[in-house]
């Protein structure tokens, strides 16, 4: 048996994320240390966001995200397991989160574009976003222009 791993690249155009599948007679230390290679390099490149509930700190994937948003001088972030506080503001989330998945729609809020279930364009000059859970948010006349330019880029 070889220490060397064959790896393939296969370029799917249809795959939004990517995925990673390891064949392997059995597991074994060094598929273990692969998973964990990868799962460390996914993190170091966007790490999960500390979330605070009822006094207790857990991390959240920033995969797992709908939408960050502020009231009122907390900033909370919403998932399908529940809102929670985070610490930090707007400005710092919107430099730190993956700017492919995560765009501005207002001064308040970040969304998660992977989590948006449909956008209603039939207002007059703004955008309806209906997430996936059945949120709604209203995209800021300001952040339209921004919005249709990245979902063109995107499509």
């Amino acid at each position: 048996m070889s220490d060397m791993i064959d790896i393939n690249i296969i370029i799917d155009e249809e795959c939004v994320e990517p995925v990673v599948d390891i064949r392997t007679y059995k597991q074994t230390q060094q598929v273990d240390s692969i998973v964990s290679a990868i799962e460390n390099a996914s993190r170091s490149i966007y790490p999960p966001i500390p979330v605070t509930d009822g006094g207790k700190l857990s991390f959240v994937s920033q995969r797992d995200v709908y939408r960050i948003k502020t009231a009122g001088r907390k900033v909370s972030l919403e998932t399908d397991s529940g809102t929670y506080v985070v610490r930090g503001t707007m400005n710092r989330f919107e430099e730190e989160l993956d700017t492919e998945r995560f765009i501005r729609i207002s001064q308040s809020e970040i969304v998660n574009l992977y989590k948006v279930k449909s956008f209603d364009l039939s207002g007059n000059g703004t955008i309806l976003i209906e997430f996936e859970n059945g949120e709604k948010s209203w995209v800021a006349r300001r952040c339209v222009k921004a919005l249709r330019e990245k979902l063109r880029n995107e499509v």
